[in-house]
């Protein structure tokens, strides 16, 4: 069976390459040698490096043919022999929805791994939105608006309708890539289950960033699909204030971004928090989209809507009922203005017991307390 590579079908010297694939059904996944794909970035070249996350560091590539590609060669070493990750990479390729960066294919010669993405113009939210002045694209609230609900689809359908079901464990501005059209497509799911435990950003057992990490999984390594729920509030937060979690402070209690949105809730005071550079929006729909955001935060995992859910919030004009509003749980260093000493803090898990209601305006509560959303680590 010939697999097609930058080059064309596998020549005769790449035969036992192909080989390790027998019995595995690769119709969306194109092997590449590593010598094609150190062509195509120019021998891995610095100015062609444009991202660089917790699983390695990303490429732009042009292909033989003059295909643009993203090229991710991963830093860590995968627990699977070659046969079980190309398995795992050929499931991932098989996953397509519109707003998930499409998996092309990947490169397995002896400790390499790489992965061949599809690319995108406008590289990440992270560059695009929280960068520096002068590096920033300039997103009105249309353009930020369909960001927030591209984003809500694709991370549904990863819980919802991919097979296998996903937990993504890592959304964050930086994982959110934007097309030619500043339409968003979600990057680097499915890859934890490619890596070992202790191959994570912040702990021996957590996968994730601080700033988006939900707190029950951040201390209690509780992971369900409720802690991507979170950490898509907190992103949410990110468009609308276009400040990034991690490292904004507001106040003179040097509040993080969760905190602050929080205080101007309860102070009535909720549209301080949008983004200076946004001249002209919907203040209803800002209004319910920072209210999405503190639903999905809330520090209860099962007092927070699932993602299909969110997409409604976020598509129909609904009116929330920000009357069932709790404190937005929170994991952080214990004092932002000290040098960060690994110490932690959570809040508001007092509310972990309470029912769970529907966010939306009506007296019926939610079935079963959202555990239907409940499952293991992949």
């Amino acid at each position: 069976m010939g697999f097609s590579s930058c080059f064309g079908v596998f020549d005769s010297r790449r035969e036992k390459t192909a080989t390790v694939t027998e019995g595995i059904t690769t119709n969306n996944l194109r092997l590449f040698s590593y010598h094609s794909l150190r062509s195509a970035t120019r021998l891995f070249h610095p100015s062609n490096r444009i991202g660089r996350g917790g699983f390695g560091v990303v490429y732009k590539g042009i292909l033989r043919d003059g295909t643009q590609v993203a090229i991710k060669t991963l830093s860590a070493e995968s627990k699977q022999g070659t046969n079980e990750f190309l398995t795992e990479i050929n499931m991932i390729s098989n996953i397509r929805h519109p707003n998930l960066v499409q998996l092309i294919g990947c490169c397995i010669e002896g400790n390499n791994r790489i992965l061949v993405y599809e690319y995108l113009e406008n590289n990440s939210l992270a560059g695009a939105l929280l960068a520096s002045k002068g590096k920033r694209h300039e997103l009105d609230w249309s353009k930020r608006a369909a960001i927030c609900k591209g984003t809500a689809s694709g991370l549904a359908f990863l819980h919802e309708d991919a097979e296998p079901r996903i937990v993504h464990r890592d959304i964050k501005a930086s994982n959110v890539l934007l097309d030619e059209n500043f339409l968003p497509k979600i990057g680097d799911f499915g890859l934890a289950k490619l890596f070992p435990d202790n191959v994570t950003h912040v702990s021996t057992r957590v996968a994730g960033t601080e700033g988006y990490l939900a707190p029950e999984y951040a201390l209690l390594g509780q992971l369900t699909k409720k802690a991507d729920v979170y950490s898509f509030g907190v992103l949410l937060l990110e468009i609308i204030s276009g400040k990034s979690s991690s490292k904004a402070a507001f106040g003179d209690d040097f509040l993080v971004l969760l905190e602050w949105t929080w205080k101007l809730f309860s102070e009535d005071r909720l549209l301080e928090i949008v983004d200076p550079d946004l001249i002209e929006y919907p203040q209803d729909e800002i209004m319910r989209f920072t209210k999405v955001a503190l639903f999905c935060t809330q520090a209860a995992s099962q007092q927070r809507p699932d993602m299909k859910q969110v997409v409604t919030m976020l598509s129909t004009d609904v009116n929330l009922n920000d009357n069932i509003l709790s404190e937005p749980g929170l994991y952080r260093p214990r004092n932002p203005r000290k040098p960060r000493d690994g110490s932690l803090q959570i809040s508001s898990l007092s509310d972990k017991g309470k029912e769970a209601a529907t966010p939306f305006m009506t007296s019926t509560q939610l079935d079963n307390a959202y555990t239907d959303t409940e499952m293991v680590p992949r």
